[in-house]
């Protein structure tokens, strides 16, 4: 090559990381009670930050299933083909327990380690976390009908990955899939017109359609269904356990924005055989605890982004020279990475505070149980929303170096609005919200106890605090206020758990900003005085 193709200025490739090196994340796993599981997440980093795992997570993206309808003789088998990569994804995420390791082994912190690990491997490759989500979640909904736990819990509870279609005890593990939406209903459930017909023999016959069915392949769904006793959650196998082909039948892939490496499709049901579960009639109230912890996945994985987001930012401005001197010393730089920092530590706190709630409350703390009802909901809501920004800001750290596929965050960027329609998008959330405040009146009182754990630490946060509750109090058109009201009960929740548990210099910088102060429309409109190198420090890439 000519002299002119002299390669310079160029950043070095972002492996050889420790993902697990989050202070943040590190932070709330021990102040949970999940600090036993500390060895496991520096071994999961160790490969998170690795070459080999971002190869995995581009290749699976690059080559994406392939839905074969017919073998070559005609023979329908509704079968999805995945490139290796995304079966070496998926095979990580089972072995290190993401699926439902907490089922397994309930030690104190379980969920909270779990979450902290899904933290960590879905920003290697956020498309597979979506059948990890559904599995772990499965479970809490299959154990209100005793017998069906009996039978697949400890298939779903395994940590092996057992791709293929057989008979499930046939098979060394499951994975389970959500099938909820139809045509003409989508977030209103109710309205689904799917037929589930007695059987006779303690079985169903379903016969209707799916209008989007998350990972296809998967061994085992949950649906709904229109029984006799009004809307019901039944389980169908793929693979019935005489072996033969249920009656599912995909009738295409969905072309989708983002998550290109999982397969969403269409789905007829043609008198497919499924089994109840929880009563007739109670279809939603039996799905709902599977959609909460869903919901903490959606904002997990929301987290998970942005923290990928802000790392490849510093790592890039760290590294690149302009205008004489590297990109992160320059002022307005600074205070667009250390905002993207804030926001991504925000988010994190709070998600893993979610992930403790989950802990307390399944051992029976009602207090706890109440607080998640409520902030999940407003943190669904917010955090979810605030990915796609955070995701286009990090991206244009990177100028157009960031804009080609290359740098990993086009992907970046098409994924994120997914968690925030995925389990209810924007206007389903806040208004799960408010009806968690009318119908649950103790989960507001739990929401505010977290609050006033830190009155009189912060005077701006003190008024805040104040103001929100004179707010609530205001019932005029509250409906229509809703985005805002939730919105600022998201951001003030935020607020007191950096206070409590974060540095000065991110607590300062978020109640300065997105308290106290005008924030702006965009990123890095942080006010004078912030300690953006003590906050660039917890977000830059560590061995």
């Amino acid at each position: 090559m000519p002299h002119t193709h002299e390669v310079t200025n160029q950043v070095p490739l972002p492996y050889g990381h420790n993902t697990a090196e989050d202070p943040a994340l590190l932070a709330a796993l021990h102040r949970s009670g999940a600090g036993w599981a500390e060895a496991e997440l520096r071994e999961l980093g160790a490969l998170g930050g690795s070459e080999q795992a971002w190869e995995w997570g581009r290749l699976a993206n690059e080559h994406e299933p392939v839905l074969r309808t017919h073998d070559r003789f005609g023979h329908r088998i509704d079968e999805v083909e995945f490139h290796p990569a995304w079966h070496q994804l998926m095979t990580v995420a089972v072995e290190h327990g993401l699926h439902a390791a907490p089922w397994r082994d309930p030690r104190p912190g379980a969920h909270t380690a779990r979450a902290a690990k899904f933290y960590l491997w879905s920003q290697v490759e956020a498309g597979h976390g979506c059948p990890v989500s559904m599995t772990y979640a499965a479970v809490p909904a299959l154990r209100t009908t005793p017998a069906l736990a009996d039978w697949l819990e400890p298939l779903l509870a395994s940590p092996v990955y057992d791709f293929g279609l057989r008979e499930p005890h046939g098979k060394r593990g499951l994975i389970a899939g959500m099938s909820m939406t139809e045509k003409q209903g989508g977030s209103d459930v109710r309205a689904n017109s799917t037929v589930a017909l007695p059987a006779g023999d303690g079985s169903y016959h379903l016969t209707g359609h799916k209008w989007f069915t998350s990972a296809p392949m998967s061994d085992v769904f949950l649906t709904l269904a229109q029984a006799p006793g009004g809307l019901s959650c039944f389980v169908l196998p793929r693979v019935l356990p005489d072996g033969t082909r249920n009656g599912l039948r995909i009738q295409r892939l969905k072309e989708k924005l983002g998550n290109r490496s999982n397969a969403s499709a269409e789905l007829e049901y043609e008198e497919a055989v499924g089994w109840l579960v929880g009563e007739e009639g109670r279809g939603v109230r039996t799905i709902i605890e599977m959609v909460n912890m869903t919901r903490l996945d959606c904002t997990l994985g929301a987290a998970a982004g942005m923290r990928y987001g802000v790392q490849r930012a510093v790592h890039h401005a760290d590294h690149r020279r302009a205008f004489g001197t590297e990109l992160v010393h320059q002022p307005l730089m600074r205070n667009v990475l250390a905002d993207l920092a804030v926001e991504s530590e925000a988010a994190t706190t709070v998600a893993l505070r979610l992930a403790e709630a989950t802990d307390r409350s399944l051992a029976g703390d009602e207090g706890e149980a109440d607080f998640r009802r409520l902030a999940l909901a407003v943190t669904k809501y917010w955090v979810c929303k605030r990915g796609p920004m955070h995701a286009a800001e990090a991206l244009e750290c990177l100028g157009g170096n960031g804009y080609v596929e290359e740098s990993g965050l086009p992907r970046l960027y098409r994924e994120a609005p997914l968690v925030s329609i995925w389990e209810g998008s924007g206007n389903v959330a806040a208004l799960d919200a408010l009806r968690a405040m009318a119908r649950s009146p103790q989960s507001v009182q739990a929401y505010f106890g977290e609050l006033d754990a830190v009155a009189g630490a912060d005077r701006r946060l003190d008024q805040a605090v104040a103001e929100l509750r004179k707010e609530l109090g205001d019932l005029a058109e509250v409906e229509y206020r809703t985005r805002r009201l939730v919105e600022r009960m998201a951001v003030t929740l935020q607020a007191a758990l950096l206070v409590r548990h974060s540095v000065p210099a991110v607590a300062e910088a978020f109640i300065a900003s997105r308290v106290a102060g005008d924030h702006g429309g965009a990123f890095g409109t942080l006010p004078v005085g912030v300690d953006t190198e003590s906050i660039l420090a917890r977000a830059r890439m560590a061995g």
